[in-house]
This record gives structure tokens, C-alpha cells and sequence, in this order.
């Protein structure tokens, strides 16, 4: 099946509605992080405390995403999410109203902190529908690598989308517009994703199973290393844009810079469905993180908007493929009961990633400007490509496991 096909089968059996939710409900997440550096950093003259208060929504996210992520295991998707994305809208307004209400920025960080703690991980929880989707009409277990490269892509997209609304609403009437805007979709879009009738479905896939069976092994946990590491960067490739877009006198278009990253990515994630079986997952692995490393040190010879453009849309080109892979080896090597938390765990670890990356980068920004922040991109690339060659033992014996899954069940 060629990978149009397969993706207008994919869409043919979700439907097109569910598509739209989805993707929009995911929305929330990507807006806020930019939204809150923004918003504080504005206020406050510095972009170490505006990346400290991104960075602690997305460290307590990191925290509670693996902890919501079990409660789904055990109760089912739909009242976890519903609760979160009512839970997280008040928090993202009340993160509006308290900042400009002139508090201290220890206050910032700690409401920060509990909206990131409650704010829903839309994609994770979207993997997991994919598979009791597919089975319900009997079609190839392939399909599933197709939807997991459809989410990659949806969670890149997003991640263009998302910074590149706070960039206009920044614009239009500051980044607190932004963050309102993103507590009415998840109070709307991520409400209806939580009570759509795919979240039942996949309560009854995990029906009867044990929630208690082992999450953590040494595949999963390197799948929670690299994507620690690109949480790192792109926590650190959005402060040193923000610092560049505010250098050249137009800090509320940050976000349109940054979103440059996901649009290669975007394509590249789309792409991943013509990908041959033959090419094992440990093995792209490899291939995409070494071109991380290689693609972003251009970054630390940036020094404006104009020469920033070209290496974050060729870098964006591997970040996809990057992402896709782990999340696929994720998925299919956790067991039934443990999908939601696997998946979860691992968005959990980007946004500690995501921390990270902005808070280090911040407080080197603050003292070598758009070049500290970037040295700090360069690194954690570098250590994702050391990461993938080290591990791919481990990675490998993993890849073969999956390959040999998919052709027992086709």
C-alpha cells in the first residue's frame, strides 16, 4: 500500500472529525510554553526567569504526564482527560491573570508549575487509540507504523502551529492573548477528545489485563534519555530564537521563527510512512540523530533572523523521524496494560527535556546572548547521536523484537 493510500485509509477509519479534534487539543501545550516565557520574560526584563517559569510548567508536566498517563491504564482515558483539560484551561488563566497582576516571579513559577502539572498530553494518549482503532476494522497491523508517523507529523505540527499563534496573537495584543486563547481550545477541543468514542475503545483494548506489569526496562529507559535530549533542544533552540527576534526589535514574532524548525519536520514525519520495513527502527535512530548533531552546529554561527531561517528548516527535517521512531519502539514494546503510561512517560521526559533546555539556556543567554543558547542545542544533540551509536545493542535486540511482532500478527 503506498503511503497516500495508507494514510486515506487511516483517516477513512478514525474519521475526519476525530482528526481535527485531536490535532487541535494538542494545541494548548505548545502555546503555552512560548506563551509563558514570553509573558514573563516581558515582564521582567529577563529571559533566565522567563525560561526558569516555561521550564517549571514543563518540568511539573513532566511529572504528572507519567501519572495521569497510569490513571488512564487503570480508568480509562476519558475522565482523566476530561479533568485535565478543565483543570488546565483555569490554570492557564490563572497564570494570565496573576502575572499581570504584577506577583512576585516565585509565584509566576509555582502557578506555572501546577497548570504545567495538570495540563493534558493529547499526542500520547492519541497513540494509544491508534491500534483498538485499526483492530476494530480488521485492517493491517502496518497501518499502526503509518499512524504513528501521522502523529509524529500532528505533533510537529503542532509544535509549528502552537508557537506560531502566540507569535501572531504576541503581536496583535501581547502573549497573554496567546495564553487565553489556549485555555478556551482545551477547555473545548480537549473536553471533546476526552469523550470521544475512541477513549472507550481503547479502555476495552487493556480490559482485563494487569496495570501492574513492569513499565520501566533498559529499551524504555534510553527512549526516555533521547527524548530527554530533544526536549533539551527544543527548549534551547526557542530561547536563543526569542533572544535573536528581540535583538532585531521583534521579540511577539519569536514563535513565527521557531515554528520554522517543525515545518521540515512536518514533511519529514509525513514521509516516514514510505520508509521500508527493511530499515530497522535502531537504525534510523542512528541516521537521524547524527544528523541532529551535524545540521544544528551551524546554529553557533547565527546571528540573525535572516541566517537563522535556513538551518532551523533543515534541521526540522530529522527531528520528526527522531521522534517517530522512539515513540514507535515505545508503543510496541510495552505491554497492553502500560501503553498509556509508556507513551506518557516518554512526552514526559521531553518536557523535562524542555525544562532543561530553556532554563540552561536561558541563564546562558542572559550572559553570551543567542550563542549560549544555542551551544546548548548543539550539545544535547551531540549527546543524542552518542546516545543512539552507545545503545544500539540494546536498541537493536528491541528493533528486531518489533519487526518480528509485526509480522507475527500480520
Amino acid at each position: 500500500m503506498s503511503p497516500v493510500a495508507s494514510y486515506r485509509a487511516l483517516f477513512a477509519i478514525s474519521g475526519r472529525r476525530y482528526i481535527a479534534i485531536a490535532f487541535l487539543a494538542r494545541l494548548p501545550l505548545a502555546m503555552s510554553q512560548l506563551g509563558v516565557l514570553l509573558l514573563v520574560a516581558g515582564r521582567t526584563g529577563s529571559y533566565g526567569i522567563g525560561g526558569g517559569c516555561a521550564g517549571a510548567l514543563a518540568l511539573a508536566n513532566a511529572v504528572g504526564a507519567p501519572l495521569f498517563g497510569s490513571a488512564a491504564d487503570r480508568i480509562g482515558q476519558r475522565p482523566v482527560a476530561f479533568f485535565q483539560s478543565v483543570a488546565g484551561a483555569i490554570g492557564l488563566a490563572l497564570v494570565v491573570l496573576l502575572t499581570r497582576s504584577g506577583t512576585a516571579w516565585q509565584v509566576d513559577a509555582a502557578i506555572c508549575a501546577v497548570t504545567g502539572f495538570l495540563l493534558p498530553q493529547v499526542g500520547p494518549l492519541a497513540r494509544v487509540r491508534w491500534r483498538p482503532i485499526i483492530a476494530r476494522r480488521g485492517h493491517p497491523v502496518s497501518l499502526v507504523d503509518t499512524a504513528f508517523s501521522y502523529e509524529g507529523a500532528a505533533d510537529e505540527a503542532s509544535f509549528v502551529l502552537g508557537p506560531a499563534f502566540v507569535g501572531i496573537f504576541g503581536a496583535l495584543a501581547g502573549p497573554q492573548f496567546a495564553l487565553e486563547g489556549a485555555a478556551v481550545i482545551l477547555a473545548v477541543f480537549g473536553s471533546w477528545f476526552a469523550l470521544h468514542p475512541t477513549a472507550a475503545l481503547a479502555r476495552r483494548a487493556i480490559s482485563g489485563d494487569s496495570p501492574h506489569t513492569r513499565l520501566v526496562t533498559r529499551s524504555i529507559a534510553v527512549l526516555c534519555v533521547a527524548q530527554l535530549l530533544i526536549g533539551a533542544v527544543f527548549g534551547s533552540v526557542q530561547t536563543g530564537t526569542t533572544v535573536i527576534a528581540t535583538n532585531a526589535g521583534h521579540a511577539p514574532l519569536a514563535g513565527l521563527f521557531h515554528a520554522l524548525l517543525g515545518v521540515g519536520s512536518v514533511l519529514a514525519g509525513i514521509g516516514m510512512a514510505a520508509v521500508p520495513a527493511s530499515f530497522g527502527y535502531a537504525a534510523r535512530l542512528r541516521v537521524a540523530a547524527v544528523a541532529l548533531f551535524v545540521l544544528s552546529t551551524p546554529l553557533l554561527l547565527v546571528n540573525s533572523l535572516v541566517t537563522l531561517v535556513p538551518v532551523l528548516l533543515v534541521l526540522g527535517l530529522c527531528v520528526a523521524p527522531y521522534m517517530i521512531t522512539t515513540f514507535t519502539l515505545g508503543e510496541t514494546l510495552t505491554p497492553a496494560p502500560r501503553v498509556a503510561a509508556a507513551m506518557t512517560l516518554l512526552a514526559a521526559a521531553t518536557g523535562l527535556g524542555y525544562a532543561c533546555g530553556t532554563t540552561v539556556a536561558g541563564h546562558l543567554a542572559d550572559a553570551q546572548g543567542a550563542t549560549g543558547a544555542f551551544a546548548t542545542t548543539v550539545s544535547a544533540c551531540a549527546l543524542a547521536a552518542v546516545l543512539a551509536v552507545t545503545a544500539r545493542g540494546a536498541l537493536h535486540r528491541s528493533s528486531s523484537q518489533v519487526d518480528e511482532t509485526a509480522y507475527a500478527a500480520a
